[in-house]
């Protein structure tokens, strides 16, 4: 199955297990999603700048998602598609972060238009 085939929340799924090991990795950033024409082109992850004192990073390791903040992050969204009705292109951001053990996310949508495509349809 093509992706113009697939429904977009099966797509969503897709990238978040194709982005499921670095967010092993990561415990704060933004997963970002492009659409056009219904379709995922580029997506990835933004992670939070790591902070440096005296131009020394920490040693410290730092712990990523979870599996079960993974399974928890990815299928919010999933649901989060709900909310956006008749859209073709644009994009979706996933903010998220640990806080005591629980993901938190916030999630935003913006929506493009491209003027050729009106001068064509009119």
């Amino acid at each position: 199955m093509n992706l113009e085939q697939m429904p977009l929340t099966r797509q969503i799924d897709l990238v978040f297990r194709k982005i499921k090991e670095e967010l092993s990795h990561v415990n704060s950033g933004t997963v970002f999603v492009h659409i056009r024409n219904n379709e995922i082109g580029k997506f990835g992850i933004k992670h939070l700048p790591f902070e440096s004192k005296d131009g020394v990073l920490p040693a410290k390791a730092i712990k990523g998602l979870t599996e079960v903040q993974y399974q928890t992050f990815r299928q919010m969204a999933i649901e989060s598609l709900k909310y956006k009705k008749s859209w073709t292109h644009g994009e979706i951001l996933f903010d998220f972060t640990i806080r005591q053990s629980v993901v938190s996310a916030s999630i935003s949508f913006e929506s493009n238009y491209n003027m050729a495509n009106f001068a064509r349809t009119n």
